[in-house]
């Protein structure tokens, strides 16, 4: 186990599973933690690629008393665990809210990025907005909050189902339900940074490959977003899977394939 001690005082989980070729750091999505990309790991592993995954702030094994919860907060920290484990070249891969932290560390890791995957990512944006017609709207995103106070059960129960897929197992959603449930109190904070998030500049700056993975069958992002992103990156591609919103977990296989391809072209 290796921990991140942070500038503000807080304690940040991580996993460096070290292989020759080129570490794909996996920044899992809203209330999970890095268990959610085992597969993935074992994967890459396989290949000969390392791999690095972090626990966010509030989330997993991270501390759950920061003060900062903001999206730009938990990508200092990854960008702080990936000079912590001395690797000179990487490529980034976010799921759901974790797009949107993968493209913020991105622009602080600069000429170390290879390259970068949004799967099913909150990124360029999450919301509706000026030119983006996608997602819902930053009146719904802010009411997570207050939906979760009101019952928190009640809540977790209901987004673990969505995010796990239709025909989900009950293995499955409840593996998923854990970790939602697990999250500190505090964790709502992170997903509030949705509603303003605007990375549409900073994605289009990067000169790195970028593949943004979507699942048709998304109810947790609008797939839309996801060909939104690969358009707006300079080198950009959009590979659509017959999934929900955590395809890493609903078709593995497949994913991985994906994800090695992509991977290995930047070696």
């Amino acid at each position: 186990m290796a921990y991140l001690d942070t500038e503000d005082g807080g304690r940040v989980y991580y996993a460096h599973h070290r292989a020759p070729e080129l570490p794909v750091v996996l920044i899992h999505g809203w209330g999970m933690s890095g268990d959610y990309w085992a597969s993935a790991v074992e994967a890459l592993l396989a290949d000969g690629h390392g791999a690095i995954t972090v626990d966010h702030r509030g989330c997993g094994r991270s501390d759950r008393d920061f003060t900062d919860m903001s999206i730009d907060a938990i990508a200092r920290d990854v960008a702080a665990i990936v000079e912590r484990c001395g690797a000179p070249r990487v490529a980034l891969n976010g799921w759901s809210l974790g797009g949107a932290v993968a493209v913020a560390a991105a622009g602080l890791l600069g000429e170390r990025v290879a390259g970068l995957v949004l799967t099913c990512g909150a990124s360029p944006r999450y919301v509706q907005g000026e030119g983006f017609p996608h997602g819902g709207t930053a009146d719904d995103v802010l009411g997570i909050g207050a939906a979760i106070t009101a019952d928190r059960p009640g809540f977790f129960r209901a987004l673990a189902e969505g995010a796990s897929g239709e025909g989900a197992s009950e293995a499955m959603i409840g593996w998923v339900e854990r970790g939602f449930i697990a999250t500190g109190p505090r964790a709502s904070d992170t997903l509030a940074g949705l509603a303003t998030l605007d990375q549409r500049d900073l994605l289009a700056s990067f000169d790195f490959p970028v593949l943004s993975i979507g699942g048709a069958r998304d109810s947790i992002a609008d797939p839309a977003i996801a060909g939104f992103a690969a358009n707006c990156a300079r080198n950009g591609t959009l590979l659509t899977l017959d999934t929900g919103h955590s395809p890493q977990l609903e078709a593995p296989s497949a994913y991985n394939e994906a994800l090695l391809d992509f991977v290995r072209k930047l070696a």
